[in-house]
Formats: C-alpha cells, structure tokens, sequence
C-alpha cells in the first residue's frame, strides 16, 4: 500500500483529501512534519483560498523545499487547487505580485470570464498520452472552484526534450485545468469533491506513480 502525505501548511481540504485516498486505497497521513513529507512515496499539496496566504503557509512548513527535493530526486507530487498555482513562477491577486515555487514557468492571474469565480462541473480537454485521464470519456466532469488560474502554458528555455502534458478547461477564456510533468502533477479543479471522476484520476496517479 503506497504511503501518501496530504501536506498539512494551514490551507486545503485536507480531510477531503485524505478520505479520496483512502478510498482508492492508500495508507494516508496528514502532517506537516518535514521529514515524513519528503520521505513518503507520494506527496499531495493542497490549496485553498489566496494564493499569498498559501505561499506564506507552505514556507512555514519549508514545503517549497519539500517540494524541490523530492523533484529532483524524482518523487512524485500532486498539487491540487492552489496547491497547483503555487508551482508556478507567480501570481497575480488584486494588483499584489507573489512568487511561487517556480517548478513551472509563468503566471497565474484573474479568469476573463462574465462570471467569477468559476465554480461548478465542467468537462477538461486532455490529451491521449495522459495518465491521470486514463480511461476517462471526454465528457467527464470534474469539480472547480476558483477565481484565478494559469491562462497559457510558458515553456522554459531549458525545458526538457520530452514536453508536460498539458489539459485544457475554458471558463470564458481557455485555462489549464492540469498539468503531468514527470514527477510533478497538478489539478486546478478538485479531485476530492470530483465524485468517480476524481476517484479514477487519483487512483490512476497513484498506480502510475508507486508502480
């Protein structure tokens, strides 16, 4: 049974997250401990409410650090929600400029649509060679509730010969509702508010990622 840490950083539904877990059948421990979150087989980060606030609670618990080691050692991650726009270079919240983990390059900013937040069901636009959308129907809905989201993909200048796997969602203008970049993976919408839909992704991480 893969050993999975929901990291606990003062933000997230972390007994949500917790509970989809265990239903897809992993050992689940919440905790913001430093040393149990870079040693697990995987690492969940999630997120609620302002991106500053996030930030400044994931640095109290060192989990950008966190995060970067077990990155380069090629641990997984899944970043869920805020915990998804925190991976990015920056955001951008009422004219206040916050830098993320800079795991990915670009800006996470204000959705253009006639209704903010985005919140409800909505279908996502994955690509054949995703994993976490792995024998899911192109109609498949899945949960969201935010306000602000990556609005393009950047790539770096020394990005790697094999490219992330980027989904699609649109709420007035397209966004990325996720992303699968070797170890790292994210959401914008909710998996554990996402019913079977969100049980099939998290279970298609987990068997993906722990083997």
């Amino acid at each position: 049974m893969a050993s999975v840490v929901v990291l606990d950083y003062g933000s997230g539904n972390l007994r949500s997250a917790e509970r989809a877990l265990r239903r897809v059948g992993a050992d689940v421990e919440v905790t913001g401990d430093f040393h149990t979150a870079l040693d697990c087989d995987a690492l969940v980060v999630p997120g609620v409410g302002a991106y500053a606030a996030c930030m400044a609670g994931l640095l109290g618990v060192r989990g950008e650090r966190i995060i970067g080691r077990r990155l380069a050692g090629g641990r997984p991650v899944l970043g869920i929600c805020v915990g998804m726009q925190i991976l990015f270079d920056r955001g951008i919240e009422h004219g206040v400029e916050t830098a993320g983990c800079a795991e990915w390059p670009g800006v996470v900013d204000r959705l253009e649509a006639d209704v903010v937040p985005h919140m409800g069901w909505n279908t996502v636009r994955a690509p054949e060679n995703s994993v976490l959308f792995a024998g899911m129907a192109p109609d498949t809905r899945f949960y969201f509730v935010h306000s602000y989201a990556a609005r393009k993909w950047e790539l770096h200048p020394e990005a790697p010969m094999i490219p992330p796997v980027v989904t699609w969602a649109t709420h007035g203008d397209d966004f990325v509702a996720a992303a699968e970049n070797g170890p790292l993976s994210a959401t914008q919408f909710h998996p554990e508010k996402s019913g079977d839909a969100g049980a099939q992704l998290l279970q298609n991480w987990l068997k993906h990622v722990t083997g």
